[in-house]
């Protein structure tokens, strides 16, 4: 057998075998030879290299040409095989068999101590696990529209209960943004429309806000938006001027903003009606004992006012409706006291009035006066029934006076619940007058002691 040997690569040839297996070549496979022949020698028309791939312990792979049909799956399933292909390593699996496309992962795997899983933006990022997890209500902004839609009907409730802290809290509830001055130019708007007595509560109000819910800044800037709305408010209130000077006034006075804002607006407002506001707020708080008349710069109304004064009124008021028997009238007089935490004592009143007078009309008269005060709101249920349990806890006084007052008293009670508006809690409070005994009545004749 010849053999000759090629000087391009090295390799032995055989006539009958072609190229031989190099020992360094493990790899290669037997390449069929053309039968061309150049100078003597035999020329391969194509030689095929295998690719040389380090096996998992270091060695190549080598499958022989005459393979069987299991060594040559056993290549096949070498070449797709998710084994790393790395040179160095221990020959397993990729991420132990979880990793590639379109794989689950491993089974049982556990994310919970994952460190990516902490980051919320993870889809897979599950809130309830997180033991440090805090959750924080975010607000929305309003924008004035609806600030002003919020803030009117607590307003409006504040006239009723008068609890500046209810107001402050329920404020604190929202989210006015750089908006805070609206807390109080839209109360102040509301007051200049009603009546002293709402317009003292509004100064109290803002009194409260400071330090709290507002800053002085926040307060001269209200006081800034109000000058500058003062031509449209005096289409709705022909005082406006006037009363937004006696507001800030009012407010330099309970030192929620500092005089020298006055004298600063004085020099940026030149022109009415802005100029008549800076400069009645200037002229009360220049004044000798300016300040201290400041403070009663609305007058005195509601609660403030002694009670001598209020029972003498509704005197009045009960002694105008008797002649005339117009009971919105005189619903409105009660209202016009504003003193509604008070109306237990116009009930009582009504009362002992129509127990004093004894006359069958009177009592009608008074009965259908409560009647409508109760239908209308201006007495409500539990300053009815204050009223009635006082007249109860006086009978033994009133009685002096009127020997039959419990008779007149049972037939109020009577009339009332005929016309719907006696309290039913207080059947088993109405007071009865205990049988005058005798002294022959079982005690000999004798009069004890």
């Amino acid at each position: 057998m010849a053999t000759i040997v090629n000087s391009e690569n090295g390799k032995d040839y055989d006539e009958n075998d072609g190229y031989a297996a190099s020992s360094d070549s493990e790899d290669e496979s037997s390449t069929p030879l053309s039968s061309q022949v150049t100078n003597g020698v035999p020329v391969p028309e194509r030689i095929k290299h295998h690719a040389k791939r380090p096996s998992k312990n270091g060695n190549h792979v080598a499958v022989p040409s005459d393979a069987s049909p299991t060594e040559a799956n056993m290549k096949k399933f070498m070449k797709n095989s998710r084994r790393s292909r790395g040179r160095f390593g221990r020959g397993l699996a990729k991420k132990g068999g979880a990793g590639g496309k379109g794989t689950w992962g491993g089974i049982c795997e556990d994310y919970a101590n994952d460190s990516g899983l902490m980051d919320p933006k993870d889809p897979n990022y599950d809130s309830d696990n997180m033991e440090n997890c805090k959750i924080e209500a975010i607000t929305p902004v309003l924008d004035e529209a609806e600030i002003e839609r919020y803030v009117k009907p607590i307003i409006t409730e504040y006239y009723e209960h008068g609890d500046t802290e209810e107001v402050i809290n329920q404020l604190e509830d929202l989210n006015f943004g750089d908006r805070l001055h609206l807390a109080v130019v839209i109360p102040t708007i509301i007051a200049m429309e009603r009546k002293s007595s709402h317009r003292e509560m509004t100064s109290v109000l803002i009194s409260d806000f400071y330090g709290r819910l507002l800053s002085q800044e926040d307060i001269e800037r209200a006081f800034d938006v109000l000058l500058q709305l003062l031509p449209e408010l005096l289409l709705d209130t022909p005082t406006a001027d006037i009363l937004l000077g006696n507001f800030i006034a009012r407010a330099v006075a309970d030192d929620c903003i500092p005089p020298i804002y006055v004298h600063r607006s004085k020099e940026t407002y030149t022109e009415k009606p802005m100029r008549t506001a800076v400069e009645k707020a200037h002229q009360l708080l220049s004044t000798r004992h300016g300040l201290i008349n400041v403070d009663q710069i609305w007058g005195i109304s509601g609660g403030m006012r002694p009670v001598k004064y209020l029972i003498k009124q509704m005197h009045l008021i009960l002694e105008e409706f008797v002649t005339s028997n117009v009971a919105v009238d005189a619903g409105d007089c009660l209202k016009d006291l504003e003193v509604p935490h008070f109306h237990h004592e116009f009930v009582y009143e009504a009362i002992v009035k129509a127990i004093e007078e004894s006359k069958p009309n009177i009592i009608e008269q008074i009965c259908s006066l409560l009647k409508y005060l109760y239908d209308s709101g201006i007495i409500t249920t539990d300053q009815l029934k204050n009223g009635f349990l006082r007249v109860f806890e006086e009978m033994p006084d009133i009685v002096i006076d009127v020997p039959y007052a419990y008779e007149l008293l049972d037939t109020i009670k009577s009339k009332s619940e005929k016309l719907g508006f006696f309290p039913e809690e207080l059947e088993k409070q109405m007071p009865q007058r205990a049988r005058k005994r005798f002294v022959s009545e079982g005690d000999g004749g004798l009069i004890k002691n």
